[in-house]
């Protein structure tokens, strides 16, 4: 086996922890962001995140874990301030508790040091998150109306985070379905516009190399505006999914509290109706898709961006 000199041993370990704790830029950091993500995390949380994430790259050695951790230990504070009336403070802990929430998984890019455990601590913990601030904010409140509220709000985030998974599953074996019918390999516009996210569906011609599958075209003729649409927040790196559970999240225990408990009421009610909606939308548009998957001949197109 081969030895190092104590020397070069120390030489080793410090260009080692130099990676890991110094020479990141905030460039670098941007560029570990998620593709796209929800409009309240691109303007209102990612400003901050990104620039205390460079300083954690920069200086610590905390790992994403630590920082999940983190975060579920603000969101406990931020409970304990719902449930002693404190919402103004409490909807500060779950800002910070979110932006920590929202550096782990930045950290684990940049570095390389995510894990599979962490995808279920994060996931996890942000349910956890939203129950124990949800009912905190209830037994500070006390009367029925507002263990309602918190009941509501629980099951509305439980909805979406059962949901996403399952509709993710349906459009995976529709995509099966069709590439079994086509009986041979098949590219779908989905993967096409992931890959170039500002080209126009319309800019697709023929050519005799690529066989493309529109699965969403039933969703396109009903709603021919969704195209501009998209590409209007993808300039923006924001999801066309716009209410989604951050903006749930968001909404009730960050943007509500400091206008007293009823307006917390008001906000899962009218921003949990806005989120049914957008799943439901979700829900049709893979139904259609999965209805236009029976009778789709693939055809062979480029793009022209």
């Amino acid at each position: 086996m081969l030895r190092l000199s104590p020397k070069k041993r120390l030489a080793t370990t410090w260009r080692s922890h130099s990676y890991c704790m110094g020479g990141f830029t905030l460039d670098d950091i941007k560029a570990a962001r998620k593709p796209r993500d929800s409009w309240w995390t691109v303007f209102l949380v990612d400003p901050l995140a990104c620039r205390l994430a460079l300083l954690v790259a920069n200086h610590t050695s905390i790992t994403p874990n630590g920082l999940t951790r983190l975060s579920i230990l603000l969101g406990f504070a931020s409970a304990g301030s719902f449930a002693t009336g404190r919402l103004a403070v409490g909807a500060l802990l779950f800002y910070l508790s979110f932006t920590v929430d929202c550096m782990d998984g930045k950290i684990a890019r940049l570095k390389g040091t995510g894990t599979p455990f962490g995808l279920w601590l994060d996931y996890v913990g942000d349910r956890i998150r939203v129950l124990c601030c949800a009912f905190g904010f209830a037994y500070g409140q006390g009367p029925s109306v507002f263990w309602v509220a918190a009941t509501t709000v629980v099951l509305l985030d439980l909805f979406r985070y059962m949901n996403a998974p399952q509709v993710n599953r349906v459009r995976e074996a529709t995509r099966m379905l069709v590439a079994a019918r086509a009986g041979s390999d098949v590219v779908f516009v989905e993967d096409v516009l992931r890959l170039s996210p500002q080209a126009r569906v319309g800019n697709l011609v023929a050519t005799h190399d690529q066989p493309l599958v529109d699965l969403h075209r039933g969703w396109r003729a009903r709603f021919p505006w969704f195209d501009r649409f998209r590409i209007f927040l993808v300039r923006h790196r924001i999801r066309t999914h716009v209410v989604g559970g951050i903006e749930f999240h968001a909404a009730v225990f960050v943007l509500a509290p400091p206008f007293g408990p009823w307006a917390m009421v008001w906000a899962a009610g009218v921003v949990g109706a806005l989120l049914l909606l957008f799943e439901s939308a979700l829900v049709y548009r893979i139904w259609l898709a999965a209805r236009e998957a029976g009778r789709t001949v693939p055809e062979r197109v480029k793009v022209l961006v």
